[in-house]
């Protein structure tokens, strides 16, 4: 996947742009984060795997944007790789993975700053501002957290405050999301089952930590409460069926 998403300058827009590296695998969260990019202003350039990111990756950008962990190596062993090859290019990396020890590790391996994924808009605009030199804050309450159940009842399918919330309140985009995460969901479901079937827990971990992801930046509540429930019991026969329960339940549910 690799895809430059550039804004049209304009009388009120700067000369040039900031250009920002962005490494991310799976589809619904890098269409998110590029959008989100984009609307700081800055051009994006999107790269798929660790392989593209190389041959990508140079001093013509202001800025990288890694994904900790991709189906072809961890964004940390790319970028010391790339200070090797002396590049000095500054340096964020974005995770689902809320281990302190992750964030601890992603910090000594040189990226300034490590963003939770999920996450809102306002949150990637302001860490962008920091790595870029322009200071800004943001409110813990942006991070884009899917609801959990409620006195034992199961959250709903779709949680829209959260969705809006991610995406700056704009419907629009959280109907787009929500069309090509529901696209690439139905090839989730098959990839997770049949790792599941051949008991492939590294697979398996990769499947679902993608669509944590995922499901937090298009609201997918219910099936956010079964990937974590899975992911933590990743050999259990229960809790898989509680997880292709909740996937078809989001496919046949209207987005909203």
């Amino acid at each position: 996947m690799n895809a430059s998403v550039p804004l049209p300058s304009g009388p009120s827009q700067p000369a040039a742009l900031p250009r920002v590296l962005l490494l991310e695998d799976d589809p619904v969260s890098a269409a998110f984060l590029a959008e989100g990019i984009a609307g700081l202003p800055a051009t994006v350039e999107i790269a798929g795997t660790v392989a593209e990111a190389r041959t990508l990756a140079g001093d013509r950008h202001a800025l990288w944007l890694f994904d900790a962990n991709l189906p072809d190596g961890r964004g940390d062993a790319l970028l010391a790789e790339l200070r090797a090859g002396g590049l000095t290019v500054p340096a964020l990396a974005h995770t689902a993975d809320a281990r302190r020890e992750e964030r601890d590790a992603l910090i000594a391996a040189g990226f300034v700053e490590v963003l939770p994924k999920p996450l809102a808009i306002a949150h990637l605009h302001a860490a962008l501002r920091r790595a870029l030199g322009t200071q800004a804050t943001w409110p813990m309450e942006d991070i884009a957290a899917p609801c959990s159940s409620i006195d034992g009842e199961p959250p709903p399918i779709w949680d829209d405050a959260v969705a809006l919330r991610a995406l700056n309140g704009q419907r629009a985009h959280v109907d787009t999301m929500r069309g090509l995460f529901r696209d690439e969901l139905i090839q989730t479901v098959a990839r997770v089952a049949d790792a599941f079937a051949r008991g492939d827990i590294d697979a398996l971990h990769a499947e679902l930590h993608r669509l944590q992801a995922a499901c937090g930046f298009t609201g997918a509540a219910r099936l956010a409460m079964a990937v974590d429930a899975m992911r933590a019991t990743t050999d259990s026969s229960a809790a898989h069926a509680q997880f292709e329960r909740a996937a078809q339940d989001t496919l046949s549910s209207p987005s909203g």
